[in-house]
């Protein structure tokens, strides 16, 4: 895997810094990969770790972009600040926060939608992937291709 997008973590917007190192959200429908449906994978802004493939993305209409399982093994934690329980999704190498996991996804697609912050992402246009060196995760992002 390619370190081309480690940053510094200074390097990050505010909005990039809150979300990966303060746990915060963006607003929904704000971010620019909720309408965003571009062939490629979705990797950790502060460490380029492959997170998610444009082949597991779906519009689940609550204006994070979702996904129905993750490339990478994501850690879990438990999250009580709100109100009520969830589940917080970090990166595994990094620790960044990206968002949080609900049961609440397409049963079809394996019932889980992972609801991430943009901000936490970044894509790899999957005609890019060779040159960057994400190479081996082409098969993640092929497996919904039906051709």
């Amino acid at each position: 895997m390619s370190n081309e997008y480690k940053k510094d973590l200074t390097d990050l917007n505010d909005e990039e810094y809150q979300v990966t190192q303060h746990a915060a959200t963006e607003r929904p429908f704000s971010g620019k990969y909720d309408d965003f449906y571009k062939k490629g994978i979705y990797v950790d802004i502060t460490s380029g770790e492959p997170l998610f493939s444009s082949a597991k993305k779906y519009d689940a209409g609550c204006g994070w972009p979702s996904f129905s399982e993750p490339i990478a093994k994501l850690k879990q934690k438990r999250d009580t600040r709100l109100s009520r329980e969830r589940t917080e999704v970090r990166s595994e190498s990094a620790d960044s926060h990206l968002g949080h996991v609900f049961t609440d996804g397409p049963e079809e697609l394996g019932g889980l939608r992972y609801c991430i912050n943009s901000a936490a992402l970044k894509f790899i246009p999957y005609d890019e992937m060779d040159e960057k060196g994400y190479s081996d995760y082409k098969k993640y992002v092929d497996e919904g291709d039906a051709d």
